[in-house]
């Protein structure tokens, strides 16, 4: 029997000796996996990048809003879209090699089929909710609110101001940083996490609840089966867009508790709070629940490739994922 430490085939007289086996080291571990750098210090980097361009975007920026006073729903998620989309490009650039295709948002199909028809679906979601909700009394239209060319003034702001939520919303939760999550954890656990974070962070919008943060929650996860399904984030930009626009200026009901200023009708929502959502508005009512099962369900059934992530130069990142690091 071999003695501990002795080596079973000892090199002949003449031959040399083999060289040792490199041992990695701890740092290397903890850093480094076999696609580079680790999924949770590129997340850490990430979210880096993105303060310290949004505090640029800030200051660039200061001397407009001063002056022109846009919406701080335009400026505020226009600059969150912009600190994110810089610091992924930084990130793509630096440690990656990718393209924002990877990450969710191709040029290609820009505004084409999947944003209109996420856009389409977002109008009749929200409508088929309040329609359950005046079926049963708690809604009622109102009058009109805006006359004139003020109606095509608001229309217009809180459009272009939606779309702004709808990319900065969809980017940061769902773009590279679901994509980089899904290297280190597979993308649905990856995709719960960053729903459930998406969820949470309503909860400090004026007026919300737990059950508006669950719904967005549960919203964010079914915009995580289209960007699966569809390998864009397009329909679910134009989705979320189409919710927020339909929701605060069409219907003009409070959007996470919020009204905005210049919506179209004198709309009211009365009844119990479990029909209605009370001051969180639609999103806040048990009917919410209903809906977001019948998107889980419509969409499921008529798209079932999974076209996300994109195959890059290790393969699918959800196949094998590697540790966070972190």
């Amino acid at each position: 029997m071999d003695e501990p430490g002795q080596t079973l085939n000892p090199p002949q007289p003449g031959e040399a000796m083999p060289p040792p086996a490199p041992i990695p080291s701890a740092v290397h571990g903890v850093f480094l996996g076999p696609n580079g750098l680790r999924a949770g210090w590129r997340l850490l980097a990430f979210v880096a990048f993105m303060i310290l361009i949004g505090f640029a975007l800030v200051i660039a920026i200061g001397p407009l809003v001063r002056r022109f006073h846009p919406p701080g729903v335009l400026t505020g998620e226009g600059s969150a879209f912009l600190a994110a989309l810089g610091a992924s490009l930084v990130m793509a650039r630096l440690t990656e090699h990718r393209s924002l295709a990877d990450y969710g948002l191709p040029g290609r199909g820009a505004f084409g089929r999947w944003f209109w028809a996420g856009l389409l679906a977002g109008f009749l979601a929200l409508s088929a909710l309040l329609g359950l909700i005046h079926l049963d009394h708690g809604f009622d239209f109102g009058t009109r609110a805006l006359t004139g060319a003020a109606i095509g003034k608001y229309a217009a702001l809180w459009g272009v101001s939606f779309l702004a939520v709808g990319f900065a919303e969809e980017y940061v939760f769902r773009g590279y940083a679901l994509f980089t999550l899904t290297t280190g954890m597979g993308f649905w656990p990856s995709a719960i996490v960053l729903s459930a974070v998406f969820g949470a962070v309503h909860i400090s919008n004026p007026g919300e609840d737990w059950a508006g943060a669950l719904c967005a929650g549960l919203i964010g996860l079914f915009f995580c089966l289209t960007l699966r399904r569809t390998g864009s984030l397009w329909f679910a930009i134009g989705m979320h867009a189409g919710w927020d626009f339909s929701e605060s200026f069409l219907y003009s009901v409070p959007d996470s508790g919020a009204m905005v200023p210049g919506h179209l009708l004198n709309s009211s929502l009365h009844g119990p709070r479990w029909l209605t959502g009370g001051s969180v508005g639609p999103e806040g009512s048990a009917l919410v629940f209903v809906i977001i099962a019948i998107m889980f369900l419509v969409f499921n059934h008529f798209c079932r490739d999974i076209r996300f992530p994109i195959t890059g130069r290790a393969g699918r990142p959800d196949e094998e994922p590697e540790n966070l690091g972190i």
